[in-house]
């Protein structure tokens, strides 16, 4: 590997930084141990090594790996000479001199300003995908469906981000997305009974449902997949009275509810793009996204 990726820069000629890809990934971890993992990163070309999985420990491996001649002298000065070329090049060095280097906390301010908020609202406009409506429920409004059940579906379970488990904020979602079916004019029922009742007393009670799949997860699970926590949120309702699918994450749901017969993706969980879905689903704003094939998970019955 080392020779290989030293004739490719050479032959390239490529002056920039090669860097690893996050050395705390599980198949990094299955390659070799640790000790070697580290400095033989470095030996076979890549510059710099993304994450640590502890700082000592992990800079501990690296000079070991120099002492012992993993990584040369020769392999050594030109990956520092990469290093200080890429911080020369964006001006580091100066900006450390002037104290520019962070800028000011002052600068979030910036953050969630007018602009960005306008943006972020053109974005969810042009990305909220109605997969289908096959029984054409859709507009869905106040005026003829204004007793609405919500079956939130929350991921539970949160999600990783840079090796810490963060807590899923379903609960958040879910007091959003209620406040803003509200607004709209809906009376809207998300509360989860013990039992699933009698069909036709559900019947009675509300004139459409939405079930918003809020599946969260990241890197440490293979697939996503739908987790119905309570016999009466699964959806033994969808030929009793009009129901929608939308999905605030994941677009590969119709796996695990090929019933649906009105499915959206709006892909995010935020309030802008929840807002607009709603706008959406009322027929106040047409639909703009477009799905790719793999939504239907290659089944005959998601289409359907």
């Amino acid at each position: 590997p080392e020779l290989i990726t030293g004739l490719l820069k050479e032959k390239m000629q490529f002056h920039g930084l090669v860097v690893t890809d996050a050395s705390h990934m599980i198949g990094m971890f299955a390659a070799m141990p640790r000790k070697e993992q580290v400095p033989r990163a470095i030996a076979a070309g890549c510059d710099c090594f993304l994450f640590f999985n502890d700082p000592e420990e992990d800079f501990g491996y690296m000079l070991e790996g120099y002492r012992s001649g993993i990584i040369t002298e020769e392999r050594l000065k030109d990956a520092l000479y990469r290093i200080l070329g890429v911080k020369a090049a964006i001006g580091l060095h100066r900006k450390q001199a002037e104290g520019t280097l962070m800028p000011p906390r002052e600068a979030l301010e910036i953050v969630g300003c007018r602009e960005h908020r306008w943006i972020a609202k053109k974005a969810a406009d042009q990305f909220i995908t109605l997969v289908k409506d096959t029984q054409s429920i859709l507009p869905l409004t106040p005026e003829k469906s204004r007793r609405l059940k919500l079956v939130f579906i929350g991921g539970g379970e949160g999600m990783v981000v840079a090796g810490k488990l963060i807590k899923d904020n379903s609960e958040e979602v879910k007091e959003q997305l209620i406040r803003l079916l509200q607004q709209q004019g809906f009376q809207v029922d998300a509360q989860t009974p013990q039992g699933k009742g009698k069909m036709e007393d559900f019947q009675a009670k509300y004139d459409a449902c939405i079930v918003a799949l809020h599946v969260t997860g990241f890197a440490q699970y293979n697939s996503m997949r739908v987790k119905w926590a309570s016999p009466a949120d699964q959806p033994w309702y969808v030929s009793q009275i009009p129901t929608i699918f939308l999905s605030l994450g994941f677009p590969n749901h119709l796996i695990d509810v090929p019933m649906a017969r009105t499915y959206i993706n709006a892909y995010l969980d935020s309030e802008t793009v929840m807002e607009a879905a709603i706008e959406k689903i009322m027929g106040k704003s047409e639909f703009k996204g477009r799905y790719q094939e793999n939504v239907f998970c290659g089944r005959w019955d998601t289409r359907l």
